[in-house]
This record gives C-alpha cells, sequence and structure tokens, in this order.
C-alpha cells in the first residue's frame, strides 16, 4: 500500500494524527468530566505567566476533586502538548514513535475514561497501524510495542453499557491482531506477545461476555497463533533450544501466561475505587521506558511454549478452574496450531514434549467427553495432531486408533479378540488397560480390557468421520503395517482395523441412532476400506515409494511378525499354563537359543520374562517366586540398574513389571532377592543386605497404609521412623533419609500392574507409554509396497466378503461403482501377487451377486415361448424375465465376467461358479450359439438339444444318414416339443428378455470360452476340474442318488437298483462336450488332462444302460477324440488301449447305437498314428471294437473298409503275425454275417428276390470279405519267410484262413458260399500252396481241418436246407475240390505213405455218402467222372493198380490197396472199377494201351 502523502493523492500522517487527536478529544469533551477540565490552566500555564511578570490565582478545591481534575487534565494536556510538539515538523514519521502515541496509550491505561473514549483511543490505534504511521522503520518501535503491549494487556474504564463496553474490548483485540499480525510484529518481544495473548485468551475465555466478542475473539486468537506458529518454519531448533535453556538458567523475569475465566477486564468499580489504580502503576507494570533501549530479541520459542503449555493446561479434564467452553476454545487454538506447523512441532523438542505427554493425555481423555462440541473437538484436534506429527506419535495413535476401534465396535462380553498389549494404555476407561488376547489360543495373554461403553448415533458417526480422516492418507496402512503388526509389543493395529471395517459395512446392533446415520457409518466403513485396496493398487501399479534405507529391512520387519505370533501363542499358554508356555518357547527358539558362558538358561529365560508386555503380570509374579524359580527370580531382578537410586524409587521400578504375590514366603524370596542385588549396588546409608531387606518390607507395607481406602488412621513420618528404628546394622537411619521414602511414597503411589483402575491407574498406564515411547523406535512412513503382499494375504477374505455385501446391500449408485471398483482391484492385486485362492473368492462373491447360480436346475427343461423379434428367435424363460429385471445382479454379470476376461491365469476354483452360470445360461438358450455346438466324426458340428424323446437303443440307423442319435432329437436347441403347453410372453417379458441378452452380450462369454483354451497348465487344469465335478455330480451322484432313493422306498435291505436310468440331461451334454473341446484345443496339456477326463468318461461308459443315448454317443465320440491326442505321446499309449478296452466292453445293443461313432473315431486314430497298433494284444482290441459294428449298416461298412485297407497290404505292408489271425476271424464274421441275414429273411417268410450283393450291403460286404481272406493268402509266403519254424507258423496262420473259407463255404449266401468254395480251390490247387519239408503232414492236416469238415458240414440236413436250390450245387463243386484236391496233394509217384490209404478210404466214404444224400443227375454224373479221373491217375502213378493173375492173393500185396477201394466202390458204384481199369490178361497176353491220364 502507497504512504500516505499528497503525492499519492492521500492525506498525510500528520493530518492523520490530528485528525484522531481531534477524534479523541471530541469524545471526551462530550463528557461533563472531560469538559469541566477542558479549560483549566495546568502548570504549563503557570510558568508561562510567571514569565510574563502576572500572578494567577489558583482556585480552591477539594483534595479529591483537584486530585481527579488533575489527572483529567493531564490526560487532555497530553493530546494538546502531542499537538505542539507536531505543529512544526513536517514529516512527522521522524519523531519518536512513543511520543506520538503515548497520549493514547495514557487514555487506555486510564480508569479514568469510559468506554467510548477508550474506544476512540484504540480506533486511533488500529488507523496508525492501517495508514502506517506504526511501521517496522519506525523511531523507537520496540519501546512503542513494548508500551503497547502492556496498554492494551492493562487497560481499564468505567464501565458504561456492556455492549458499549464489548466495543472497547473487540477493538482491543483489533490493535493485539495487529501488532502481532502486521508488519511490525516481528520487532515484538516474547513478554509483549505473551502479554497480548493472554489478553485475547482471557477474552475468549470470559463467559460473562457475548457470544460474538467471544467468537470475535477466537477467530482473532486464531489469526494471531497461525502467525506465530508460522514463525516456527524460519527458527532453527536446535538454536532456539540451546537459547531456551540458556533463558531457564540465567534469572529473569518471569515470562508466563494465566487465564481466568472471571476476572474482569472492565473496570465497573466507583471513580475512587478506579483511581487507586494510577497510570504509573500499569505503566510500572507494563512496560519500563528506562529499559527501552536495551535491545530486544524478537519473539520466538519461549512465548510459543508459554502459549502452547497453557492451552494444553486448560485441557486438563480433571482442573476445575475451566469448564468445557473454555476448553473448546483450547482446542480450536491447538487445531490451528497442528494446522499451521504441526509437523515443525515435533522438531522442537520443548513443544513436542508437552505434546506428546500432557497434550495427548488431555485430548484423549476428553475424546470420551459426553459433550458433544467438546468431543467434536477434541477428535477433529487429535485427527489434525496425527495427519502433522504422527511421525513422533507412534504409540499415542496406536492407543488412540485401539480406543476408537473399541468404542465403534465393542466385543461381546467374554469373547472380546484383539492384540495384547499389557503396556499400552487403553482410554477405554481412566485405567489404560491392556488389550484383549490373541486368536490363537483360549487362553488370552492378559485379562481382557474394560467394557467400553459403545459410541452411538451421531457419535459413533463423528467418529468414524475422524477415523476415516485420520486413515485416508496412502501410506497409512502400511504405515500400521509396518509399526504395530511388525512390532511383537505393539497390536496388530491393520488387522484389527481391517476387521472392525469389514464388520462396519454390515448393520451393527451397538450403532443405535437414525438409520440415515447407521447407513452413513457403513459407508464411511466401505469407503475406507476401498481407500486401502486402491492405494494398494495403486502401489502395485508403480506408484510406491522406495523403503528408506536408514529404516529397518522389510524381511527384518517380517520376521518379526512371524515371531510375534509365537509370542503371542507362548504367551497365551503362558498364562493358562507356564510349563506349557516355557515348553512352546524353547521349542520354538524364543528362549534359550542365547545361550552362551555368559548367558545361562535362567538369565535367558528372565530376560523373556522381562521383556514380554503380553505376559500376565499377577502369573509372572507367581511363577518367579517359586522355590524351584529362584535362579531364574535372581537372574530377572538382576536385569535392573539400582545404581544410586532409593530403595523406594528401585522398588517401585520392581514392582511395576510384575504383580507382588499374595503368601508371605513368595514374598520374603522377592524382597530378600531384591535385597542381595539393591545392596551390591552400594547405596548410600545402608549398612547391611538386612537393612535392605527390612527397608523393602517397610516400603510395601508405607504404600498399603497410605494408600489403601480402607485404611483411616495413616501411618505417619515419626510412625515410619519408629518402625525402623536400630534396624540398620543396630543403628538409625537418618531422619532425612526415611523422610525421603515416606515423602516419596506419600507422593507417588507405587501402582502396581493390573491393580487399580481409577486416576491413579491412568497415571500409571500412560507413564508405561510414555516409557515405551522412548524405546519404541522411530515411526516408518513409507508408501512402499515391500509388504502389501503380506498385507493383502491376511486381509483380502473379509475384504471381497464386505465388498460383495455391500454390492448387494447398498442402494447409493456412488458406492455401488466404488464396490464394482474394489472388486476388479482385488482381482488385479490377485493377479499382481498369484493368488489364485483372492481371484476365487471375488468370483464366488460376485457370481452369488448375479443371481445366475441355480440350487436346482430343471429336468426336464420347461417348454419356453419363442418369439421373433427383428428377425431374431427370442426364447423367452423364466430366468430371462427375472434377470432382466435385477439391475444389481445384471451388474454383477458384467463386472464379473469383465474381471474374468483375460484374468483367466488367476483362477482357480471360482471356475466352478462359472459353469454353473453357464449351465443355467445354456438351460435357457441364453449362451452364445458357439457354445452350444457339438463337434462329430462323421456331420461336422451339431447343436445340442434341449430336450429329446429317447430313441429305441437297438434301432440301428439308416445307411445314408450322418448321425446315429440325433435324428431322434430336435435339432434346436431353442424349440419345443409341440405336446407340451407352452405359456405366452407378454411385451414386458421380452422386453425384460431383451434386457438380459444385452447383458449377456456385454459379459463377453465367447471371448471368455475363447480365452480357456489359452490358458496355461494349473488354470487349464482347475477349468476341467471344475467341468468334471459338476459333471458328476449330474451324472454319477445323481444316478447314485436316486437309485438309493427307489430302492428305500421298496425295502431298506435292499442294494441299489441297477437298472435304474437317468432321463436325458442337455446340462450333462454340454458339461461334457465343453470338456472335451477344450482338451482337443489345447493337446499340449494332454497329459495332465487326461486323467480326469477319463475318469468322468469311463464312469458313463462302465454303465452305459443308465445313461442317455445321447450322453453315450457323446462320450464314446469325446473318449475317441482325445484318443486321437493321446496317441501322438508316448507316455500316454497304453490309455489308448484301455480306451478301445473300454468301448470294447459296451453291451451289444449300446455298441451298435453308437458303433458309427466307434468306428468313424477308430478309423481316425489309425489315421493318425497308424504305428499305434504293434502287439497282437493290441490288434485284439482294435477287432474287438470293430467286430461290434458288424451289425451296424452304416458302422459295418466303415469297419470293412478299414479291414480291407488294412489286408491290402499295399502300399505299406499292414499285415503281420501279429493281425493275421485277428483279420481272419473278423472277415469271416463279415461273411458270416450275410449268411445270417439271409436266414433272417427266410425266417421271416419274405417273398420277392433272393438277397445277393447287389441289394444287400451285409451280403455284398461278406462276398467281399471272401475275396480280401483270399487276399491275404499272398501274405502267408512273406509273413513264413520270416519265420524261424516255417512249418508250425503255417499251422497257426494258413491253416486258419482255409478253415474260415471251408465254414463259409457252407454259408447261407448262395454267392458268399460259392465264393467261399471257388477261393479255398484257387487257394488249395494254386502254385503258392507249396509246402515244405512237412508238406505231408500239413496236407493230412489241409483235408482233416479243412476239406473233410466241409464237405461232412455240407451233408448235414440242416446245411442243405440253408439253401435247397443252392446247396446241390455246392455239394458238386466241393467233390470236385474234394477229388482235386487229393490228386493234388496225395498222388504222388512213388508216394507210398502209409497216410494215403486212410484219406483214401475217407474220400472214398465221402463220394459214397453224397452219392446216397443227392439222387439227382448232376450229381450221379458228375461224382463217377472225378472219381474216375482219381483211379486213373493213382493207377498211373503205380499207387493203385490191379493184381497180377500169377500172384498169390494170400500174400501181403501193395496192391492191397486195390481190394479195399474196390470194396468201397462196389458199394456205391458196381463194377465201376473193372470199367476204368480192365483186370490184366494172362501173361501171354499183350498188355492194354495206354490209359489217358489228363483231367
Amino acid at each position: 500500500m502507497l504512504p500516505y502523502s499528497p503525492a499519492n493523492g492521500t492525506v498525510t500522517l500528520k493530518h492523520v494524527l490530528e485528525a484522531e487527536i481531534l477524534s479523541v478529544t471530541s469524545v471526551m469533551r462530550k463528557n461533563s468530566r472531560w469538559a469541566s477540565s477542558a479549560h483549566t490552566f495546568n502548570a504549563r500555564d503557570s510558568t508561562l505567566a510567571s514569565n510574563l511578570g502576572l500572578r494567577l490565582s489558583v482556585p480552591s478545591s477539594s483534595s479529591h476533586g483537584s486530585q481527579r481534575g488533575g489527572r483529567e487534565r493531564e490526560l487532555m494536556a497530553g493530546f494538546q502538548d502531542l499537538k505542539r510538539v507536531v505543529r512544526d515538523v513536517d514529516d512527522i514519521e521522524t519523531l519518536p514513535l512513543p511520543t506520538l502515541l503515548a497520549p493514547f496509550f495514557a487514555i487506555i491505561r486510564s480508569p479514568l475514561s469510559t468506554g467510548p473514549i477508550t474506544s476512540a483511543a484504540l480506533s486511533a490505534l488500529h488507523n496508525f497501524f492501517i495508514c502506517g504511521l506504526i511501521t517496522t522503520n519506525s523511531p523507537s518501535l520496540e519501546k512503542a510495542l513494548g508500551e503497547l503491549s502492556s496498554t492494551v494487556s492493562h487497560c481499564k474504564f468505567d464501565a458504561s453499557d456492556s455492549s458499549g463496553d464489548e466495543v472497547v474490548l473487540l477493538k482491543i483485540l483489533m490493535v493485539i491482531q495487529d501488532s502481532i499480525c502486521g508488519p511490525v510484529g516481528g520487532s515484538l518481544g516474547d513478554m509483549e506477545v505473551c502479554e497480548m495473548l493472554e489478553t485475547v485468551l482471557t477474552t475468549c475465555c470470559q463467559m460473562r461476555l457475548s457470544e460474538i466478542l467471544r467468537r470475535s475473539a477466537e477467530s482473532t486468537m486464531h489469526d494471531i497463533v497461525r502467525n506465530i506458529f508460522s514463525r516456527l518454519h524460519a527458527l532453527d531448533p536446535v538454536e532456539e533450544e540451546r537459547k531456551l535453556q540458556s533463558a531457564d538458567d540465567v534469572p529473569q523475569g518471569e515470562l508466563s501466561m494465566s487465564v481466568s475465566t472471571s476476572l474482569p477486564l472492565v473496570d465497573d468499580s466507583t471513580s475512587s475505587q478506579g483511581a487507586d489504580n494510577t497510570p504509573d502503576e500499569h505503566h510500572q507494570g507494563g512496560f519500563n521506558p528506562e529499559d527501552s533501549n536495551a535491545p530486544k530479541p524478537e519473539f520466538g520459542l519461549p512465548s510459543i511454549v508459554e502459549l502452547l503449555r497453557v492451552l494444553i493446561n486448560i485441557l486438563d479434564p480433571n482442573d476445575r478452574l475451566h469448564t468445557d467452553s473454555t476448553r473448546l476454545t483450547a482446542l480450536g487454538i491447538l487445531n490451528v496450531a497442528f494446522e499451521v506447523s504441526g509437523p515443525r512441532i515435533g522438531e522442537f523438542p520443548s513443544l513436542a514434549a508437552l505434546v506428546l505427554n500432557d497434550g495427548c493425555k488431555f485430548m484423549f481423555q476428553l475424546a470420551r467427553s459426553e459433550n458433544p462440541g467438546v468431543l467434536h473437538m477434541a477428535l477433529r484436534t487429535i485427527s489434525t495432531m496425527f495427519n502433522t506429527m504422527r511421525r513422533r506419535l507412534k504409540l499415542q495413535q496406536e492407543l488412540f486408533l485401539a480406543f476408537t476401534i473399541d468404542r465403534l465396535v465393542p466385543p461381546p462380553s467374554g469373547s472380546q479378540k484383539g492384540t495384547p498389549r499389557s503396556s499400552t494404555p487403553s482410554v477405554a476407561s481412566p485405567y489404560m488397560s491392556p488389550a484383549a488376547g490373541g486368536e490363537g489360543e483360549k487362553a488370552s495373554p492378559t485379562p481382557p480390557r474394560p467394557f467400553v461403553n459403545p459410541a452411538r448415533g451421531e457419535t459413533r458417526e463423528l467418529m468414524m468421520e475422524i477415523l476415516c480422516q485420520i486413515a485416508r492418507h496412502p501410506s497409512f496402512a502400511v504405515d500400521c503395517y509396518t509399526n504395530y503388526d511388525c512390532d511383537i509389543n505393539c497390536e496388530d493395529l491393520f488387522e484389527r482395523l481391517v476387521d472392525f471395517l469389514t464388520r462396519g459395512v454390515r448393520p451393527s446392533p451397538f450403532a443405535g441412532g437414525f438409520e440415515a446415520l447407521q447407513q452413513n457409518s457403513q459407508y464411511l466403513c466401505l469407503d475406507l476400506l476401498l481407500a486401502f485396496v486402491n492405494h494398494m493398487a495403486a502401489r502395485a501399479d508403480g506408484s510406491s515409494q522406495p523403503w528408506p534405507s536408514t529404516f529397518a529391512q522389510p524381511e527384518d520387519l517380517l520376521k518379526k511378525k512371524s515371531q510375534k505370533m509365537l509370542v503371542m501363542t507362548g504367551a497365551a499358554r503362558f498364562n493358562a499354563k507356564p510349563k506349557t508356555g516355557i515348553s512352546f518357547l524353547e521349542e520354538n527358539g524364543l528362549i534359550f537359543a542365547d545361550l552362551s558362558p555368559d548367558v545361562s538358561r535362567p538369565l535367558s529365560l528372565a530376560k523373556f520374562l522381562k521383556s514380554c508386555t503380553r505376559l500376565d503380570k499377577r502369573l509372572l509374579g507367581d511363577y518367579i517366586s517359586k522355590p524351584e524359580n529362584l535362579d531364574v527370580l535372581k537372574a530377572f531382578i538382576g536385569l535392573f540398574d539400582f545404581t544410586n537410586k532409593q530403595v523406594a524409587d528401585a522398588m517401585r521400578e520392581l514392582l511395576e513389571t510384575f504383580r507382588l504375590p499374595g503368601e508371605s514366603q513368595q514374598i520374603s524370596r522377592i524382597t530378600e532377592t531384591f535385597a542381595e542385588i539393591y545392596f551390591a549396588s552400594q547405596p548410600a546409608e545402608i549398612k547391611s543386605q538386612d537393612a535392605v531387606y527390612v527397608l523393602a518390607y517397610s516400603v510395601i507395607m508405607l504404600n498399603t497404609d497410605l494408600h489403601n481406602p480402607q485404611i483411616r488412621k495413616r501411618m505417619s513420618l515419626e510412625d515410619y521412623q519408629r518402625n525402623l528404628r536400630g534396624v540398620n546394622d543396630r543403628s538409625d537411619f537418618s531422619v532425612e533419609f526415611l523422610r525421603n521414602i515416606y515423602e516419596s511414597i506419600r507422593k507417588q503411589e507405587i501402582i502396581m500392574p493390573e491393580e487399580h483402575t481409577g486416576q491413579l491407574g491412568f497415571e500409571y498406564a500412560w507413564k508405561e507409554l510414555l516409557a515405551r515411547s522412548r524405546q519404541s523406535g522411530e515411526f516408518f512412513i513409507c508408501n512402499t509396497a515391500a509388504f502389501d503382499l503380506e498385507m493383502f494375504k491376511s486381509s483380502w477374505k473379509p475384504i471381497i466378503a464386505a465388498i460383495a455385501y455391500a454390492f448387494i446391500s447398498f442402494d447409493d449408485d456412488y458406492f455401488i461403482e466404488r464396490a464394482i471398483a474394489g472388486f476388479r482391484q482385488c482381482a488385479t492385486l490377485a493377479g499382481h501377487f498369484h493368488l489364485p485362492d483372492v481371484f476365487d473368492y471375488v468370483v464366488v462373491s460376485l457370481s452369488q451377486a448375479t443371481s445366475l447360480l441355480a440350487e436346482v436346475l430343471p429336468t426336464p427343461i420347461p417348454n419356453y415361448p419363442v418369439v421373433e423379434v427383428e428377425g431374431q428367435s427370442v426364447t423367452v424363460s423364466s430366468l430371462s424375465v427375472k434377470f432382466g429385471t435385477n439391475f444389481k445382479g445384471q451388474l454383477a454379470a458384467v463386472v464379473l465376467f469383465n474381471i474374468v476376461n483375460g484374468n483367466g491365469n488367476a483362477l482357480r476354483e471360482g471356475w466352478t461358479q462359472i459353469f454353473e452360470m453357464f449351465l443355467n445360461l445354456f438351460l435357457n438358450s441364453l449362451l452364445p450359439t458357439r457354445m452350444l455346438q457339438m463337434e462329430d466324426f462323421l456331420g461336422g458340428v451339431s447343436m445340442i438339444p434341449l430336450r429329446g424323446t429317447q430313441p429305441p437303443r437297438a434301432t440301428a440307423r439308416s445307411e445314408g444318414g450322418l448321425l446315429s442319435t440325433l435324428s431322434s432329437y430336435l435339432m434346436t436347441p431353442y424349440s419345443s416339443n409341440s405336446e407340451a403347453e407352452i405359456p405366452d410372453a407378454t411385451d414386458a417379458d421380452v422386453e425384460s428378455t431383451l434386457c438380459t441378452m444385452d447383458c449377456i452380450t456385454s459379459c463377453r462369454l465367447d471371448e471368455l470360452y475363447a480365452q480357456i483354451m489359452q490358458l496355461d497348465l494349473e488354470p487349464l487344469v482347475a477349468v476341467v476340474r471344475a467341468l468334471e465335478a459338476l459333471a458328476h455330480e449330474r451324472t454319477v451322484a445323481r444316478l447314485r442318488q436316486e437309485s438309493d432313493d427307489v430302492s428305500s422306498a421298496f425295502d431298506t435291505a435292499l442294494p441299489p437298483l441297477d437298472g435304474h436310468t437317468l432321463p436325458y440331461d442337455p446340462a450333462s451334454v454340454f458339461l461334457l462336450e465343453t470338456m472335451v473341446s477344450i482338451a482337443s484345443h489345447t493337446p499340449q496339456y494332454i497329459e495332465d488332462i487326461w486323467p480326469i477326463l477319463f475318469e468322468h468318461l469311463s464312469s458313463l461308459l462302465s454303465v452305459p444302460h443308465q445313461y442317455s443315448v445321447l450322453l453315450i454317443e457323446r462320450a464314446v465320440v469325446g473318449l475317441l477324440r482325445l484318443c486321437r491326442i493321446v496317441a501322438h505321446k508316448a507316455s500316454l499309449r497304453d490309455q489308448v488301449y484301455v480306451s478301445f478296452d473300454l468301448l470294447g466292453s459296451l453291451p451289444p445293443a449300446v455298441a451298435g447305437s453308437v458303433g458309427e461313432q466307434i468306428v468313424s473315431g477308430l478309423v481316425l486314430v489309425l489315421q493318425d498314428s497308424p504305428d499305434i497298433v504293434s502287439s497282437q494284444t493290441e490288434w485284439n482290441l482294435i477287432f474287438t471294437l470293430l467286430r461290434k459294428t458288424i451289425q451296424h449298416g452304416e458302422a459295418a461298412g466303415q469297419s470293412f473298409d478299414l479291414i480291407e485297407r488294412i489286408a491290402s497290404d499295399a502300399p505299406v505292408q499292414k499285415v503281420t503275425l501279429d493281425n493275421f489271425l485277428g483279420l481272419v476271424d473278423i472277415l469271416e464274421e463279415f461273411a458270416s454275417a450275410a449268411g445270417t441275414t439271409v436266414i433272417g429273411q427266410q425266417r421271416q417268410g419274405r417273398r420277392g428276390a433272393m438277397i445277393n450283393s447287389s441289394n444287400s450291403h451285409v451280403v455284398d460286404r461278406g462276398r467281399r470279405a471272401i475275396e480280401v481272406l483270399s487276399l491275404l493268402h499272398k501274405s502267408i509266403p512273406r509273413l513264413l519267410e520270416s519265420s524261424s519254424n516255417p512249418g508250425q507258423e503255417w499251422r497257426r496262420i494258413c491253416l486258419p484262413l482255409l478253415t474260415a473259407l471251408s465254414r463259409q463255404s457252407t454259408n447261407a449266401s448262395r454267392e458268399v458260399r460259392h465264393n467261399a468254395i471257388s477261393q479255398l480251390q484257387r487257394i488249395l490247387l494254386g502254385p503258392n500252396m507249396a509246402f515244405g519239408l512237412h508238406d505231408y503232414d500239413e496236407a493230412q492236416d489241409t483235408f482233416s481241418v479243412v476239406i473233410f469238415p466241409l464237405l461232412d458240414s455240407l451233408l448235414k440236413p440242416q446245411v442243405f436246407q440253408l439253401d435247397p436250390q443252392g446247396m446241390p450245387e455246392t455239394r458238386l463243386r466241393a467233390s470236385v475240390l474234394l477229388c482235386k484236391a487229393f490228386m493234388h496233394f496225395e498222388i504222388r509217384e512213388g508216394q507210398s505213405e502209409p497216410g494215403l490209404k486212410l484219406v483214401w478210404l475217407q474220400v472214398l466214404d465221402i463220394l459214397e455218402r453224397f452219392m446216397r444224400d443227392d439222387t439227382t443227375d448232376t450229381m450221379h454224373e458228375a461224382i463217377p467222372e472225378s472219381l474216375k479221373n482219381v483211379i486213373l491217375v493213382m493207377n498211373a502213378t503205380g499207387i493203385l493198380a490191379p493184381p497180377s493173375p500169377n500172384e498169390d492173393e494170400n500174400q501181403p500185396q501193395p496192391q492191397g490197396l486195390w481190394q479195399v477201394t474196390h470194396q468201397k466202390i462196389e458199394a456205391f458204384l458196381p463194377r465201376f472199377l473193372e470199367e476204368v481199369i480192365p483186370p490184366p490178361n494172362p501173361p501171354s497176353a499183350p498188355p492194354d494201351p495206354s490209359v489217358e491220364t489228363s483231367l
């Protein structure tokens, strides 16, 4: 602001001064007293008259009136003199400031002035500050300010009306504020500042003053305090503390302030009474002009310390001089001081000591006040103090937070939980008792803290607000955890706070008050919880601070945290039973781990007992005073340092660590041990250990006598001295020695632990807190992420549960949005810390809020209406309608699936809820189409039907279809059964359904389904396990339950019924398809997934008749799809065979219904892994599967095609010794199936064209099977070459092939039969039928095993009746084959094997039977012709020749065969042999011409 001068367009300062003089004097003249004295002459007038030679007479008056009038004239003359002084001075700024202000000061100090006069003078001073008359450059400024301070501090005036008087006081405040807060404030000294502060503070506390004045005084005080405390930022703490100490050492004027709520500022006495207080007296009391030339230091720390001391003393709730209103004022001022320079206060030890001790103690006590105003202001000030000075208030903050939690959530009686804190006082009552015990033991480490009256209504809300203010900064949770939870001697404050907040989110029966207040309290708890989560998420995102190297290392703190749990458990066990506790402590290395030559076992135990604050002090005193623990007692007391301490103080220090036991012997042991150790410290004036013993006893007795309320007559000092006569080694203690002991006990009681609960207990507990605070170390403040993992692990479950409750129960959109953000942040933290349990819990909590989890899924599915909306079919189900109106559920669903999307790798058990919701959506036609599809070997992709009619199991599907079972089902999952009644859908239902569909779309379920295929191994296994568990529940478990129910309905003693069949359940098919689809898309993890899937599939396929056809079909398809993958894993190849064996064990009816799928899958498996089958056992499994499909039309065709490809032996040789016989067997079965088909037609009596390969696939496959059997013969030479024993292998592989053809030569199908006999003849007579060295035996086997059984079968009537028209031809072909085979194998030149005759006779016998059984001409013509050819060949080779005439018929000859042959042939063809081979002529006759032997 520009100075006052004409150049600046303003009046001069001289004009301002003269105007203010006129203003004051004008008010003075308005008063009759001042008006009458205005024209009187003063002493100076008399001097002037003398100079001029004049003589003036002095009017006579009464002494009193003359004296008073003189004073008034002097006050008025002061202004006249000032006017004369400045009249000739152009620049009044050069004049000393005290000269300019003196008349105004005199008016203000004078008790003769009235309120208006004083007010005018004060206004003048205020204007002087404003216009710049009083500036930092004013001459003698310090002197003037000193006089100003004294003047305004001792202002007296005659009282008039109360309002006018308060105006004066208000202007005094204004002038004081100008002085301290203005530019000249830095020139004030500490004494002046204290005087003015006392004036303002007293005005604030004057209860008789008006509310407006007191509020104005408070406002002024706040401004002054801001100004004063802001100087701390510019002061050097070390230098200021040194100066303060020096000032205390040097005797000077006492710097002190006092506050009175009753002393008047206004002189309301009579004029005569006020006249006694002359201005000189006030002047002398406030400011001495003679000392004004001495330089004064600027005000600083001393005045601030004094102000803080006075403010804190006002807060003392036990000081009756001050009322709650006064304390309220002091709290407000303190709050301003903390706001301005809270952090700086802690750097000044003198200030910090005041705050940490009495300041905190008094404020904590006021926090229990019943006065709402005091309570609010106390909590606000405490909050400000902690937010600015928490680094210095570690234990004080712990105490306050514990007290706050106790009041907000009082634990039920007898079940309190918390961390014990034996030395930390609690504000729960005047006695600060320890906290309750830990959760791990039944016995608490310490007795529970006294009951705390719960905060209710507005008090509760206020305390919650303050708690939120204290705890809202980002590092609060970390600070609590590192400073308290990781400190053995502190509470687990973070865990307690989280537990309280999570409980506080729910309605509390202790809250009381209106519903709105309780709800707001719930909101505050949730808000603070979410703030913790948000800060943790921010730290995880990179906003954390590095942990300072000067702090204890995080590893050490976490180690303390784990050790703390052991200490708590050990203390709890000690408090229950000391021996058990000691054993536990030793087992866990908490004691006896530091043993050394210097540390014995008793000393190690004593150190723990003395340092552990969680032990029950009563039990501790009892334990160490037992006879067996005397060594521990000595070591325990030996830990104290009694050097230079009086015996009373030493006993006080000892007895404050444990409770003195009640037995005299135990007390005696303690005192004896104390006496021994105390005497060793060489105390003054004590001559013996026995004297110490007696003194110790006397201290205990004196303490009881002086402080026990039941004792009326107290022991005097003389009594105490008398009792101790002669005990100091037969001499007396000095009177001064005993007086010191007596006074020490009298003034301060020795309070044993847990002994008092009143004010004494409070003081003792607070003393303990201060003692602990000196040893508790620094308070760590760092927004680090180093502890977030452990913090999150200990708190995530209740936090998520609370968020879930809030999300479900709260209606406020803001908190719902915050809860959603909290869910997301918890999920993010779960992924960040790799805690799948957390993610699972989030999913479970949200899934419960979606309402998509159905307790019971409907079976069968109801018929829901389907409507067309914009060209789209919409199914209006009960779920879609209900969910569409549940906005909270829709929110939960969107949040849930958005969280899971992209975070699937963090989920484990929660997949169960995900798929339960999928199931419910599926059954209500709400899933995306992609998730409803079934992959098949035959028809590609199809939809899972929701409803279906069970087809007969034995019915095979038509040849040209794709799916054997799905044709019997309604293929569209959204269609309905026309037989059921479909309800109508209203417009509201359709709208709700559309809302549901929009929500499902927003959930991006198809994206989640795709992401499942990309999961890592562990979460993928969890997915499959969840699906399998749900599928097991709906299949195996349900079947067992229903079977048990059915059995119990009839007879409880009967076993469960095996024939019970579950109806079709689309949910089980959906789960199965999902499992198989996931496994198919993740082949890299098949080794881990396979056991889970196979267990479920095998449980279905082991009892397939008890489940629906479609479910079994999908199980078969799924198993084979998995086999395609498993076949590529060498470690799982044996599982392929196990699967084949499982499929092979299916009942025929079931196998027939799924045969097409079995074959299709098998073909794909063999195509993908041709080397999967290598041994005979493995091939047998394949053939077993194929054999089950022979009766199934399409499946049989695929099976035969597979067999045909294997047998083709090109381009890769697939026929081996291992599969040869299996191929023969199954080909023979295909051929037999043709005959069975023909027989079936015959039995049904059908007429029409005969079944053949052109009109029957079965016959065609039978015909082709014969050809493939013939084709297999080509592989025999190759197989025999690789054998070491060809003869044996021939019998093992070739003979079964011939036998099969032989058997099929009697097939009911003519086409198959003739083809078989033709192929048999071709093989037997072909060039590849070459035998080795053992050909004779093989030939015999051929006849006995192949040919003769065939002819025997053809001769059977039942075989003939299979085809009466075609069987004669077959017999004819068989007879021809017999003859040709005999000639081919048996008739060789020079051959004379003994077996020939036997074979020949069998041939003749069979031919005879043919001749006798078949009377057709064809047979009678063909057989003789064939027989003729055989006989001619035998004759040509010399095997069969008629006897010579010269031979003696009685002698044995080779021609003996002739006689047998002749005899046999004659039986059915008389003279046939003579006709073919005429008997020889006599020797003289020429021989007959040669017989042609060609065929």
